[in-house]
């Protein structure tokens, strides 16, 4: 009896969309980009990237619909000394294939997908599930497989639940990769309260350290990680967002893991409006739980000011409190007609902890200049 029930929904679902007037859509993204950092070892870089994108919706009755989105990001780059020698690399890998049944109060998503939650914008405990760079002005980042369901309420609370498989590279600031043969679950339940919005999160997924303690014992560890976060506008935009990451076998120091972020915006009245953004982020890494044997500080600060309709230029700063080193990226940027350019000055430490560097997106060290062209069509 439910076979028959499930068929007779599916066939439903079906005819409904073969009936309703269906929307197909092609698009893309064209970047080319070049960098000049004369302390590497190959201190010319140039880079070319095209995700083309393909989506196809339909609305179905009830205030329910349907879609699929399909895009495949294919790049190439070549660092090199000039005259001298070089490095070549070049790639073709699927960026997003998912679809969507969503109703009014509702959604579920099935595919090669992005996840991103929480409050944080630079330095983010909860940044469970992608790679997003906050240097990169593209927000570029590798998707996840899974499922994902969110249900929204009327007074905007919202709940959270899903389930991943097959993936395994480090996200975020994971300090080891996924054992990508175990499914991942977990869920989110995001509630406003007076002049903002708190939520608690949980996922469970199986750790895979054998890159760090080089024993095959390591490769299948059970992980659980809790996250709380919340924000408030009171003229001043004031958030914390906390990630505590514990391992169900013993790795010393790296058993548990603990992340503090305290954040805060806001917008000066001077020209056309400066924008700032100021974070800092407290790591603690101890073999019991909530410990902070070894801890680190980290602050992060980003200003934007728009310089017109089509111009506008932003800074960010990272200062590691235990390395002593600073990281600083100038962006201008400008609309032209069919493109948008950049031109980024920046100097970036060898060391880079804290920062969620990103595959997409290659990191220098030292001091240099990138100049950067999109095209969107």
């Amino acid at each position: 009896m439910r076979r028959k029930l499930l068929f007779c929904w599916v066939y439903l679902l079906a005819l409904q969309v073969a009936l309703a007037q269906p929307r197909l859509e092609f698009d893309g993204q064209v970047s080319a980009v070049g960098s000049y950092c004369p302390e590497n070892q190959f201190p010319l870089f140039s880079g070319g990237r095209y995700i083309p994108e393909l989506g196809y919706g339909v609305g179905l009755d009830s205030g329910k619909a349907f879609d699929l989105e399909a895009s495949v990001n294919i790049a190439g780059s070549v660092f090199f000394q000039p005259f001298d020698t070089g490095s070549w690399n070049g790639s073709i890998n699927p960026y997003r294939l998912w679809a969507r049944y969503t109703g009014k109060q509702f959604e579920v998503r099935v595919g090669l997908q992005k996840i991103d939650f929480g409050v944080a914008t630079m330095l983010r405990p909860l940044q469970w599930f992608n790679q997003i760079d906050p240097r990169d002005p593209l927000r570029l980042t590798n998707g996840v497989y899974g499922v994902l369901g969110r249900y929204y309420f009327l007074n905007n609370a919202n709940i959270w639940l899903w389930g991943l498989y097959g993936n395994e590279k480090a996200r975020g600031l994971d300090a080891s990769e996924t054992y990508a043969q175990h499914p991942e679950f977990g869920g989110r339940v995001q509630y406003p309260v007076s002049r903002g919005e708190i939520a608690l999160s949980y996922h469970h997924r199986t750790a895979d350290a054998r890159l760090l303690m080089d024993a095959p014992q390591f490769a299948q560890i059970p992980e659980d990680r809790w996250g709380v976060d919340g924000k408030w506008d009171v003229n001043v935009g004031l958030w914390f967002e906390v990630s505590h990451i514990r391992k169900q076998k013993d790795l010393g120091d790296l058993t548990n893991q603990t992340f503090l972020n305290l954040g805060a915006d806001y917008t000066f009245g001077i020209g056309n409006g400066l924008n700032m953004v100021v974070e800092h982020l407290i790591a603690g890494y101890d073999s019991g739980l909530l410990g902070f044997g070894h801890r680190g500080h980290i602050t992060a600060a980003t200003m934007a000011y728009p310089l017109g309709f089509f111009d506008q230029l932003s800074a960010l700063f990272f200062y590691n409190w235990a390395v002593g080193d600073p990281t600083f990226f100038l962006n201008y940027e400008h609309q032209f007609k069919a493109l948008v350019g950049y031109i980024m000055p920046f100097y970036s430490p060898r060391i880079q902890k804290g920062i969620q560097e990103n595959d997409l997106v290659n990191s220098i060290s030292g001091p240099g200049l990138r100049l950067m062209l999109v095209y969107n069509h």
